[in-house]
């Protein structure tokens, strides 16, 4: 939501557009330290909020998959997944950034959102 601002949701993406400014500007600060700053950028991702508003749509005479497919195929075309990320995608993408294997990644804004944002950089 900080890179694509959501139509729907303007002033969730503008908070997290803030904080990516805030993340680049503490990896400026603490360079040549060791100390790495980035920034995990999630997809949709399953949770207790999303699967109640799946479940909503399902009562609309769907079943629950056939919701989350009429969601990605018309709200979130762009998503190459088409699903839902799960919480331990996105922490495993945590741990490494967090380990030091991605001692060179830093100020970095990483994308763990199953292609939605329609990029190459």
């Amino acid at each position: 939501s900080g890179l694509q601002i959501p139509q729907e949701m303007i002033h969730y993406g503008t908070t997290k557009t803030a904080q990516l400014g805030v993340a680049r500007g503490l990896a400026e600060l603490t360079k040549g330290t060791g100390v790495t700053v980035n920034s995990v950028l999630p997809g949709p991702t399953a949770s207790e909020g999303v699967d109640e508003f799946i479940r909503k749509l399902a009562t609309e005479g769907k079943t629950k998959e056939e919701a989350e497919h009429d969601f990605f195929q018309h709200d979130r075309p762009s998503s190459l997944l088409q699903r839902f990320i799960t919480t331990d995608e996105i922490a495993s993408m945590v741990a490494y950034l967090s380990s030091p294997l991605a001692a060179a990644t830093n100020g970095a804004s990483v994308r763990v959102d199953g292609g939605v944002i329609r990029s190459i950089g």
